[in-house]
């Protein structure tokens, strides 16, 4: 297949240069994302694709942010919130396939004082798959209190469990990574972005697209976030509902938090700001058995262990039925599946995702800065697999 460089004109008349195959799955995605960024269904797009260790699709267009008329670029950076939760757990794995850290470990070996309160025997593991018990936030919590990690890690570490860690599952939407930025500092003595550059993004060569928070140097190149109905949805949700003790209501994920210059400024490992291209690279290595052009991330025995179902059932915060493994969402029981059986990935508030499917050597990553309700994400799989001739199942 002839590698060729081409210009085509992408969604709002913005013209681009993509370096990819010659194929049929990227021209639909361009007329795709054409399409949905011409008529406002969308404000900036970017969407990349890997099969068998190759690009295949590498796609962006619209707009990064309207009020500059600054143009989505391939190397403009995205919010896209929960995504980086796959990343978080494609770095821990790294860190575990080297020794640095194990998942049967108590997290309290690494930080002592995080064994009070009935503790003392949760394992990385079960922070990782949402097992720990500890998914809430004081109910009054705001934007600046729960970046302040510090002491909200000690607010955690004084906490106890919400159920028997290991027995049952519920979404740690954002203790998820106040839990890992405190576990890899006390474990490493590195920062989480540290150790994602050096250890992860760096070798693969995207040290500057795959990020927990957005470095005074890259701040121009960050997308700004807009509503398409993603805040309604969430405030739609019965008060009552357990997804707001783990997201409560000063910390919705929703465009205004996005936007923030603290938000962007603080590593925290609940999210991430990425580029399509960074996401889809990092989970075509997954996809390859740890391995892509040359550089080596993981053992094929640790890439198991990681993908493999931890727990599987309903989610006691979210109330929906998945599978959980370390860090990644197995599988994708929605009514329009994303992720094959045997794939793994994660998604993120608002429409972005990135998984790998190794049965297929197939890896996939969309981010957007219009936060909807997903779905794009689905059509956009489908008309990908359909052009490549790769199965859904």
């Amino acid at each position: 297949m002839t590698v060729i460089a081409v210009t085509r004109v992408g969604g709002g008349g913005s013209v681009h240069t993509s370096t990819v195959p010659d194929n049929p799955a990227q021209r639909r995605v361009e007329e795709v994302l054409a399409e949905l960024t011409g008529s406002g269904a969308e404000v900036g797009v970017q969407v990349s694709a890997w099969r068998d260790g190759e690009l295949v699709v590498d796609a962006w267009a619209g707009t990064a942010d309207v009020a500059e008329g600054r143009p989505m670029g391939p190397d403009t950076l995205v919010p896209a919130w929960s995504t980086g939760k796959g990343v978080a757990a494609a770095l821990v794995a790294v860190l575990v396939d080297r020794g640095v850290l194990a998942y049967d470990v108590p997290v309290a070996r690494y930080w002592p004082r995080f064994g009070a309160a009935g503790k003392e025997r949760i394992t990385l593991g079960q922070v990782l798959g949402h097992m720990a018990g500890l998914p809430q936030l004081p109910a009054d919590v705001t934007p600046e209190r729960l970046l302040d990690l510090p002491t909200m890690a000690d607010w955690i570490a004084g906490q106890r469990p919400r159920w028997e860690p290991g027995s049952a599952f519920g979404y740690h939407a954002w203790t998820y990574g106040v839990l890992l930025a405190e576990i890899l500092r006390r474990a490493t003595g590195r920062t989480c972005d540290q150790l994602l550059r050096e250890e992860l993004a760096g070798p693969l060569g995207i040290g500057d697209e795959l990020l927990f928070h957005v470095p005074e140097h890259l701040a121009s190149r960050v997308a700004t976030c807009y509503d398409g109905g993603w805040a309604a949805r969430l405030e739609r949700m019965p008060p009552g509902a357990p997804f707001f003790d783990c997201v409560p209501h000063g910390v919705l994920p929703v465009a205004e938090l996005g936007n923030r210059d603290d938000f962007r400024r603080t590593a925290l490992p609940a999210n991430g700001m990425m580029t399509a291209r960074g996401a889809a690279r990092l989970y075509a290595v997954l996809a390859c058995g740890g391995e892509l052009e040359g550089v080596r991330l993981l053992s094929a025995a640790t890439l198991k262990e990681a993908t493999t179902g931890w727990a599987s059932g309903v989610d006691r915060m979210m109330g929906t039925t998945c599978t959980m493994g370390g860090g990644f969402v197995i599988g994708d029981s929605g009514a329009k599946p994303v992720r094959p059986a045997g794939g793994f990935g994660h998604s993120g508030s608002g429409g972005s995702t990135a998984f790998a499917d190794p049965a297929h050597r197939f890896s996939f990553a969309l981010v957007k800065n219009r936060m909807t309700v997903p779905g794009l994400d689905a059509r956009l799989t489908s008309e990908i697999r359909t052009a490549l001739g790769v199965a859904s199942d």
